[in-house]
């Protein structure tokens, strides 16, 4: 066992355990999706519930709702009428994300869009206490600029994978968009003043946005 291994055990020994259902979501989604390394997992989910609890949102926005555990750790912390519009591009994955919230409790507190996230931001007629960035890599400035203006002032956005795998270190392939629109957003990020902002060494980086 590495080092490394052996501090990610020990966070995990002192973090609460992951709730039954959501440790369901996870074995599920390992067995019957490709790329489960997508999914937020035990500690950042953890994490995500309890920034909610802080934060107390009542309108939450996802960008990628994957198997829809990230969703339903942010919808722990919400009350019964507080609710998360989550969006997915993939409709092949529509059957298993409502299947996931059909068993949990939190799970009436999620409304599933499939569809474009671009498409789908302009069309919610909302205004979110936070909002969580983790869709397509390429786009992310995008979402960011579209989901801006639908933050409350003192409102947050997270930006998932914004290490992107210690890429945003390394020389980047002029191919490779995905990093290289992840070192933009990042970038775009820090000179921007209508916020604050910190980034996490969380998982794979973790950007905590507020709007100014």
């Amino acid at each position: 066992m590495t080092i490394d291994n052996s501090l990610d055990d020990y966070i995990l020994a002192h973090t609460d355990t992951e709730p039954t259902y959501l440790a369901k979501v996870n074995r599920e989604t390992h067995l019957r999706l490709i790329n489960p390394r997508m999914l937020s997992g035990h500690l950042q989910g953890r994490v995500l519930s309890m920034l909610c609890h802080m934060v107390r949102p009542h309108r939450i926005l996802e960008l990628g709702t994957y198997a829809g555990y990230s969703a339903l750790c942010m919808a722990e912390a919400l009350d019964d009428d507080g609710l998360i519009h989550t969006i997915e591009c993939d409709d092949e994955l529509e059957d298993f994300i409502l299947e996931n919230l059909a068993g949990s409790t939190h799970g009436h507190k999620v409304k599933l869009h499939i569809g474009n996230a671009l498409d789908k931001i302009n069309q919610l007629n909302e205004t979110f206490d936070l909002v969580f960035i983790d869709a397509d890599k390429r786009e992310y400035m995008a979402y960011y600029e579209a989901v801006l203006p639908k933050v409350r002032q003192g409102g947050f956005i997270l930006a998932d994978n914004t290490l992107w795998d210690g890429k945003v270190l390394q020389k980047v392939d002029p191919n490779d968009k995905q990093t290289i629109e992840i070192m933009r957003f990042n970038d775009l990020v820090t000179s921007d003043t209508r916020i604050e902002k910190v980034l996490l060494p969380l998982r794979d980086g973790l950007t905590i946005i507020r709007k100014l």
